[in-house]
């Protein structure tokens, strides 16, 4: 089991509440103008793709650290697709991972991938059971510097 997780949110005004992490972390978040809000925070829909981005990221930078390859600079962009009807759920998720660093085995990255969707990755497993197609791709872009790890 892996543990409790707890988060508080606050309403301050409008739209917007104060997210208090169990760890410590604050996180304003708050809806469109066009939604009745001030644009004052994050979307909550937003968050969840940001966890997404940040777990699916931790276990490959990790994974490839054990694999002693050479990254010197690691990025995650997703896009998202939801639907039009309520509730407005994630139909399409596309997580693109880009890879810079020193003779990066494109076999090491793929295997990185595979274990973070099929094993690691909370975040992706719990998009994927709910109904959303996501996909993981990744470019690999060679780097002359070393890396700072």
């Amino acid at each position: 089991m892996a543990g409790e997780l707890r988060v508080g949110a606050r309403w301050q005004h409008g739209m917007r509440f104060a997210i208090t992490t169990g760890s410590g972390h604050s996180i304003s978040v708050d809806a469109a103008t066009t939604d009745g809000g001030e644009n004052g925070g994050a979307r909550p829909m937003e968050l969840l793709i940001a966890g997404l981005a940040g777990c699916a990221g931790m276990d490959i930078i990790s994974i490839l650290r054990k694999m002693r390859q050479d990254v010197t600079s690691y990025e995650v962009q997703i896009s998202s697709e939801r639907r039009e009807e309520l509730p407005k759920i994630f139909t399409t998720i596309n997580v693109q991972h880009l890879i810079t660093g020193r003779a990066i085995k494109p076999s090491a990255v793929e295997r990185a991938l595979e274990l973070t969707e099929e094993l690691y990755c909370g975040a992706s497993a719990v998009l994927s059971k709910s109904g959303a197609e996501v996909t993981h791709t990744y470019q690999i872009i060679e780097s002359e510097l070393s890396s700072p790890l």
